[in-house]
């Protein structure tokens, strides 16, 4: 008998092979597992549990109060400082987590990478998901600061909020599916994810005014660096949390609209190389691994 012709194969999808990111809505349960797993699983065996996810910020934030703000006196000149500095490092630690994890994603889940068939983005993505869970009780605490402060939010700055955290979870996974696939046969690509997040902090206006850095670089660089999406979303932030409780005398950002308009067309391009890369490598996995 004569083999089928090609034709014949046209309904049948080839092992191993998906359509990208968007796969993963098909397999939300999954997604949800990863998830549940992820968050019941971190703090599993110690005796604080999800409080550890609120002595960790807070412990954050009073060493660099301490040092940067009383130490080297930078508090100078930014009212109301602490929530300054709070609503910097709450953005920072959000995308720190959501791209350290989604780098080590496909090594930590290797057994089932490894055996079974599933789209490979759901690790990243499920880990992405997670970060912004421990994210919830950072900005819980930043919350109930700015009540007793006398805070009433602005649909304005509540859309800012929701734009930055867009902003920040889309980058991390950008960056993660890219140096997820990489990490995979090169675990040189770790090492270089933890040197990068250690400018992170120091690359964003968290312990400084961005006036510092305007006036001391160059106009063109100065804009370059306002076009970092981790800065314009600790901008964000800072115009929803921060300038609302102060005399609002304080200098913010020209334009930061439309450098949030910039900001999410670049975390979309790196999304999309990050999403390219993944694909091309993702065959290699089960074989690297």
């Amino acid at each position: 008998m004569n083999p089928a012709p090609p034709d014949d194969l046209a309904g049948f999808s080839v092992p191993g092979s998906g359509r990208g990111i968007l796969e993963v809505f098909r397999y939300r349960y999954l997604l949800r597992l990863l998830v549940r797993k992820g968050t019941q699983t971190r703090y599993h065996g110690s005796a604080l549990g999800w409080g550890w996810s609120y002595v960790k910020p807070a412990a954050q934030f009073v060493i660099f109060y301490v040092v940067m703000g009383l130490f080297l006196g930078l508090h100078h000149g930014i009212e109301n400082f602490p929530i300054y500095l709070f609503s910097g490092i709450i953005v920072v630690n959000l995308f720190s987590e959501a791209f350290s994890n989604a780098t080590k994603s496909i090594i930590n889940n290797k057994a089932l990478v490894k055996k079974i068939y599933l789209p490979r983005e759901l690790f990243p993505v499920a880990d992405v998901f997670i970060a912004f869970v421990h994210f919830l009780p950072q900005l819980a605490i930043l919350l109930v600061v700015l009540l007793v402060v006398g805070w009433v939010p602005t649909l304005v700055q509540i859309s800012g909020v929701v734009l930055a955290i867009l902003i920040i979870l889309t980058f991390a996974l950008g960056l993660g599916l890219f140096f997820g696939a990489l990490n995979v046969s090169f675990r040189d690509a770790q090492n270089l994810v933890e040197i990068i997040l250690l400018f992170a902090t120091w690359t964003a206006p968290v312990l400084y005014p961005f006036t510092v850095v305007r006036d001391a670089l160059p106009t063109w660089l100065f804009e370059l660096y306002m076009l970092n999406p981790l800065t314009v979303a600790v901008e964000l932030f800072h115009s929803a949390f921060w300038f609302p409780t102060t005399a609002e005398n304080m200098e913010r950002p020209a334009h930061l609209w439309l450098l949030a308009g910039i900001a999410a067309i670049v975390v979309a391009a790196v999304m999309v190389v990050g999403q390219f890369v993944f694909r091309k490598l993702e065959g290699r996995f089960a074989q690297d691994l």
